[in-house]
């Protein structure tokens, strides 16, 4: 038996004032992550006096396509733009399973074809209402979110890890590198482009795959921002030069517009212009990494200082940006200390795209009943 959405769930209308948020509680669909990742901190707030209220527990959905599959649990109350809808369960229904109702791929399939407009296309709140739901017991609905909600845990504590980790690599990279007053005795100095080779990206309009391949996803800054590939990443040949494959555990800098250093593992994918892929074939990666790094601010600060439509930075900055290149042993003691910390951030990141697929593959069989979890005592 089926419901419509409408029968458990409305859109939630009151407004609230901007004054009375701040970047911390504000949500557009700039700052909401996709496959149901959460949120980052908003860059800027609306110009309108008022704005979409949300409270905690509902589920915030962007409606721009194609970015339906931006959806967020709320843990808090706030405002959101008005290009996100706001859906609030009606008695009786479970909060977090509305949420993964709205996380179910066929419900991003619906709102995709049933939106409308031609520039900006938006799903249809009329026909949103309208999308189907299994009827399932008060019950059976938390069970089902317990369930997810065990993977979407786990998945938010590596995160938590990840970040004490990075924390401490910093601190450990600051203290040994950062608070030198003089050059130890077999260090020596040298500049970025001495210690990594920085390969930049391939214009992939140009290796779209042939007819008889399975094109691999583009890795653009948009994928390298939200850290994964999803079903709107542009696809390129397999058959590119294979120094332009990237793999889980790559490091990648984008180079112009939003400038960012990152550790790649959201799978096999294609480089595209605008990123570099650092490497080198005589020091290890939490070495080169930590220096890209530690120069990201300065050269985003350069980009922002020349930027007409998109700020970059040059080849040249790199030649610039002085490095210091440890002694043999101090090289050994401090990636002993460095690498563990970083080869963890890696794996768990690769855990939690692993756990992703397998709660996205498993949320539809748990709404449809083909896996049944009524006997399943959690």
């Amino acid at each position: 038996m089926k419901y419509k959405l409408s029968d458990i769930c409305e859109y939630a209308k009151e407004k609230i004032k901007i004054s009375a948020l701040d970047e911390n509680t504000y949500i557009s669909t700039e700052n909401m992550l996709p496959n149901k990742g959460g949120i980052t901190q908003a860059t800027s707030l609306p110009v309108q006096e008022h704005t979409q209220a949300f409270m905690k527990n509902d589920v915030l959905v962007s409606n721009i396509r194609p970015y339906f599959k931006k959806i967020w649990f709320a843990t808090f109350d706030g405002g959101c733009s008005n290009d996100v809808l706001v859906f609030r369960a009606k008695k009786g229904i479970n909060s977090r399973f509305l949420h993964y109702v709205l996380a179910n791929d066929s419900f991003f399939n619906y709102s995709m074809a049933t939106s409308k407009g031609t520039k900006m296309p938006r799903g249809d709140k009329k026909a949103i209402m309208a999308y189907e739901v299994p009827k399932l017991s008060y019950k059976y609905q938390v069970k089902i979110a317990d369930i997810l909600e065990i993977i979407d845990n786990k998945i938010e504590l590596n995160k938590k890890i990840n970040k004490n980790l990075e924390e401490q690599a910093q601190s450990i990279f600051a203290n040994e590198f950062l608070s030198l007053d003089t050059l130890p005795e077999g260090w020596k100095q040298a500049s970025l482009i001495d210690i990594a080779d920085y390969l930049n990206g391939l214009a992939m309009q140009k290796y779209r795959p042939t007819a008889d391949e399975s094109g691999i996803p583009v890795l653009k800054i948009k994928e390298l921002r939200q850290g994964c590939c999803d079903d709107n990443s542009e696809l390129c040949s397999p058959s590119i030069k294979s120094d332009y494959i990237i793999h889980d555990g790559d490091v990648i800098f984008s180079w112009s517009g939003s400038l960012l250093v990152d550790f790649w593992c959201g799978g096999t994918c294609g480089l595209n212009q605008h990123l570099f892929k650092v490497t080198s074939n005589i020091y290890d990666k939490w070495f080169y990494y930590s220096w890209t790094n530690y120069y990201l601010q300065k050269f985003a600060a350069i980009a922002a200082d020349m930027a007409t439509t998109m700020g970059h930075i040059k080849r040249e900055e790199l030649a610039k940006s002085r490095v210091l290149i440890p002694s043999n042993s101090d090289y050994e003691r401090i990636g002993g200390l460095l690498a563990p910390l970083y080869n963890l951030v890696i794996s768990n990141r690769i855990e939690n795209s692993k756990l992703a697929t397998i709660r996205d593959t498993l949320l539809p069989k748990l709404m449809s009943g083909e896996v049944d979890v009524s006997n399943l005592d959690l």
